[in-house]
């Protein structure tokens, strides 16, 4: 009997009537031969109550911190209310269940409240439990820190919880959300993208880096890591209704045929940074994200260019909108010793990406999104690249267009 970790995201739990569907997938895993533990995020639209409810509070006093702690105490709630709830459910199904919030597991994460890591897992009260029949329902989302508070692992972290759980007790990770699979680029957007039945760690860490919803970058970085095997698939259908369904999520080596593209990803919460006039010598990048990175600002695209001025540069970056306004405040601070004459901010830009483990021994992949882009009057403001990637930053009305263009260009319909 192997042990499984199911994972289900919040429109999976989003009512009694659902926790209950999710209640029998659960209970056809265990009656399949499984050891099971189930991680569960809150109620779909809890947690952004709850942050509305921290935001309600008011700002902290001046020359205070902010209550990062406490925030992190209302918005891990949501989870424990679901557990106790899938619990009770599982109970009423006469199966044996209870809760684990993350300090009972442990799960033992640094203190960087809202968005802690995990740093340990001890595994042996839960696997315990699992091997001894018990279905394990936790509160994903959360941990507790070494010296006893709750922290949060941000938005997504229960996909994370799950992973790292499933690396812990050495189990597979399934993970139910609300499409049955991971697709080509999103079906909402491109109605002819198309289900991929396995996709590798590093095309789907990119993916989920790059604006795919599907899964959070951090759980693909764990089951890079640990190997855990994971696969994504729908949470809206009975046991047995779809045999072999979702994707595969795995070794590069265990895809046969290499696609040259596997998907087209895009990302509207994006912010580009200009700074003007900066002295074109050794440091100055160094000071700039430092401080930048002193204040986990989170820096993605960077590119830089000779300004009119002589031994001047211009410098553009792009961060997350959340800390679109932090970032400026940061550069005007180290303004003075840098010296760079202005800097400008830009909210209304999307990141578009095209991934695939293929790029690496085919040729013409940046030709071929430059001309699709082209073709339908796209301009192109940032780029960067890597190994199995190619990002673009563009201005945010033409999103649907280059994914759409894109998906195009490189036969994906065709999948």
């Amino acid at each position: 009997m192997s042990r499984l970790v199911m994972k289900f995201g919040g429109t999976s739990v989003a009512d009694l009537e659902r926790i209950r569907r999710v209640a029998r997938l659960v209970a056809a895993e265990q009656a399949a031969g499984h050891k099971v533990a189930v991680v569960v995020s809150a109620m779909s639209g809890k947690t952004n109550e709850l942050v509305a409810w921290t935001d309600g509070a008011g700002p902290a006093a001046p020359g205070l911190p902010p209550s990062d702690d406490e925030y992190d105490v209302v918005v891990a709630s949501g989870e424990q209310v679901t557990a106790g709830l899938l619990a009770m459910t599982l109970r009423n199904m006469g199966l044996r269940a209870r809760s684990w919030m993350g300090w009972q597991v442990p799960i033992i994460a640094d203190d960087a409240h809202g968005k802690a890591r995990i740093d340990d897992i001890p595994p042996e009260k839960l696997a315990a439990a699992m091997d001894d029949g018990e279905i394990a329902v936790i509160a994903g989302f959360q941990g507790v820190t070494r010296d006893g508070r709750i922290a949060t692992l941000g938005r997504g972290g229960s996909d994370t919880s799950a992973v790292a759980i499933a690396a812990a007790v050495g189990g597979a990770c399934d993970i139910y959300t609300d499409v049955d699979g991971v697709y080509t680029t999103d079906p909402r957007i491109e109605s002819k993208a198309r289900k991929l039945a396995k996709i590798s760690y590093e095309e789907m860490l990119e993916m989920a880096s790059l604006g795919a919803k599907v899964l959070q970058t951090r759980s693909v970085e764990l089951a890079m890591a640990y190997n855990v095997p994971v696969r994504v698939l729908s949470s809206f259908v009975e046991p047995g209704e779809a045999p072999g369904q979702g994707t595969i999520v795995c070794d590069e080596e265990e895809i046969v045929e290499k696609r040259i593209v596997s998907g087209v990803a895009y990302s509207r919460d994006e912010a580009k940074i200009s700074l003007f006039g900066l002295p074109d010598h050794p440091g100055v990048s160094s000071t700039i994200f430092g401080a930048l990175a002193d204040a986990n600002v989170n820096v993605d695209m960077i590119v830089q260019s000779k300004a009119r001025t002589a031994d001047t540069a211009n410098m553009e970056f792009t961060v997350g909108k959340r800390d679109a306004q932090r970032a400026v405040e940061i550069v005007r601070k180290v303004q003075p010793s840098v010296g760079f004459d202005d800097v400008q901010v830009n909210e209304d830009v999307a990141k578009v990406s095209v991934i695939g483990v293929g790029m690496r021994s085919h040729t013409g992949v940046a030709k071929s999104m430059f001309e699709a882009l082209a073709s339908k009057g796209v301009n192109i403001q940032v780029i960067s690249t890597s190994e199995i990637k190619i990002s673009v930053l563009i201005d945010a009305a033409y999103t649907e267009l280059a994914v759409r263009a894109l998906h195009a260009a490189y036969g994906l319909d065709q999948l």
